[in-house]
């Protein structure tokens, strides 16, 4: 019998595509001495220009202060065509709208947009159209130098008079930096924003050598806006119900036993599936070697209490993950290329297991969490196309329908992860099985109880609950790109007609 976590004779025409077959070992050395400045002295000693790309990573997530204060600096001194290379924006980001609408603002490069910034590019005020890539197609455009970053701003919750950085200490830790450490290796001047200068780092998340400048700020960000609605674990009956429904059938497959490995999404359904997961690990005296990816209290429970070998960490996405991060020895910072970079030997691509969540999900398997129904872009993939590539099974919860509003559709409107790589979809009404994973379905039927539906079979189980309803038509003009992890285009967004 194949392997129920394989995917032998799978056709994917988009794992490996464009990627290198032998993986790369990237090593940089840049050894320059750090010197401090304020703003007047950083524009002076940096020819700041039009048409700069400039970077910023997101750990701070809705906490971040520093993009903002660039950009206003950058601003008030006239300059315009910025590219913002940002891993991701969110709805504190609110005060760059302005600099969109004039054009101080001309590009963004990212792999998640949310709140008023995506609000902006959704209604066509970005000049040009946005690249909404993975978290692992970021560093791996970075270091193939795709993507060429002028100056990188590191939001620095501590840094060593050596060079060396941490998120893991100081009033505005955030845990790991691993979304800023290719900006680091790679871009022409690094300017390191802080709030807490000490001698040495603790937990470094990059050797000195890598920082030219640095600017002290009063606080460089609020950790508890790390924790948002999108992180935290979902208290609706329905939402647990299905999430029980996913662990019996990871259960049910045997794919937990000593040494497994996996990974959940950030959204309330998954949180909860990690829950029921551990759990089962627990009845079943069971330990896994390793989990990924955006690292939450549930994972830190499961090392702390020797259910797991080591936490592989490219972003803590609770509080209690950042105090982890320091006393754990096992839970260990990663960079963005180490955890989803396909042409680095990354941390996904040995995931046995990965449970997402979608916005839609069509006949084809592909799924959407990238814009709504109404057109609005609300997030982006993230590390969702990556995992999904990377994990052995790959499995996407969602309510059938929410809010009269089918999640099943024939056609998503945006394509962030293609169909090809996503194995099963769990509702409430029943489960799933892509018609191309036969083995996966052969195995199912004759080894458990568990009933099958057809992709098909919840569509129309939906519609009779929602009626067909109407979408909003895409208009002419593009305003963003949809982008895999290996540079491909995946889909066009357009803009959204008020």
């Amino acid at each position: 019998m194949k392997n129920i976590l394989g995917r032998e004779g799978f056709d994917n025409p988009y794992k490996g595509a464009r990627v290198n077959e032998e993986k790369k070992d990237y090593n940089f050395s840049k050894n320059v001495k750090m010197e401090e400045l304020d703003f007047d002295r950083l524009f002076d000693e940096i020819n700041f220009h039009d048409g700069m790309t400039i970077s910023f990573h997101h750990h701070l997530r809705n906490g971040d202060f520093v993009l903002n204060k660039v950009m206003k600096e950058i601003h008030k001194r006239g300059i315009k065509n910025i590219r913002i290379a940002a891993s991701s924006i969110f709805d504190c980001h609110k005060p760059i709208v302005p600099m969109i609408e004039d054009e101080t603002i001309t590009d963004i490069h990212t792999s998640y947009m949310a709140g008023p910034v995506a609000r902006a590019v959704s209604e066509g005020k970005l000049k040009n159209p946005a690249y909404i890539t993975t978290h692992g197609g970021r560093p791996r455009a970075i270091l193939e130098k795709e993507l060429e970053i002028d100056v990188a701003f590191i939001a620095t919750p501590a840094l060593g008079k050596d060079g060396s950085i941490s998120g893991s200490e100081g009033v505005s830790a955030c845990g790991s930096l691993g979304y800023g450490i290719t900006d680091c290796l790679c871009a022409k001047k690094v300017v390191a924003l802080t709030d807490n200068l000490v001698d040495k780092v603790n937990k470094a998340d990059l050797e000195g050598g890598f920082i030219d400048y640095y600017i002290t700020m009063d606080k460089i960000g609020d950790p508890n806006g790390i924790v948002s609605g999108t992180t935290q674990m979902t208290k609706d009956p329905i939402n647990l119900s299905i999430a029980r429904k996913t662990a019996e059938l990871i259960d049910e497959l045997g794919i937990i036993k000593d040494g497994f490995s996996f990974q959940t999404g950030a959204g309330g359904i998954s949180l909860a599936v990690a829950k029921e997961i551990s759990e089962l690990m627990r009845e079943k005296k069971v330990k896994a070697s390793f989990g990924s990816g955006g690292i939450t209290g549930f994972f830190v429970d499961m090392l702390e209490k020797d259910m797991i070998e080591s936490l592989e960490d490219v972003q803590c996405f609770d509080l209690e993950a950042i105090k982890s991060i320091e006393k754990n020895e096992g839970h260990k910072k990663i960079s963005a290329s180490r955890y989803a970079n396909p042409n680095d030997k990354c941390v996904v691509d040995d995931l046995d297991l990965v449970v997402l969540g979608a916005s839609e999900i069509d006949m084809d398997f592909n799924v959407n969490v990238t814009t709504g129904t109404d057109g609005y872009i609300l997030g982006g993939s993230g590390g969702h196309a990556d995992t999904a590539t990377g994990a052995k099974l790959t499995i996407i919860t969602s309510k059938l329908f929410n809010a009269r509003i089918s999640s099943v559709v024939k056609d998503v409107r945006t394509i962030t992860t293609p169909g090809e790589v996503v194995d099963v979809l769990v509702t409430e009404y029943g489960i799933a099985v892509n018609p191309k994973r036969e083995d996966l379905i052969t195995y199912i039927k004759e080894n458990t109880s568990i009933e099958l539906m057809t992709i098909e079979d919840l569509y129309k189980k939906a519609i009779s609950f929602t009626g067909l309803g109407k979408r909003r038509e895409k208009s002419k003009d593009l305003i963003a790109y949809s982008v895999y992890r290996d540079g491909t285009i995946l889909d066009g967004i357009y803009k959204v007609e008020n």
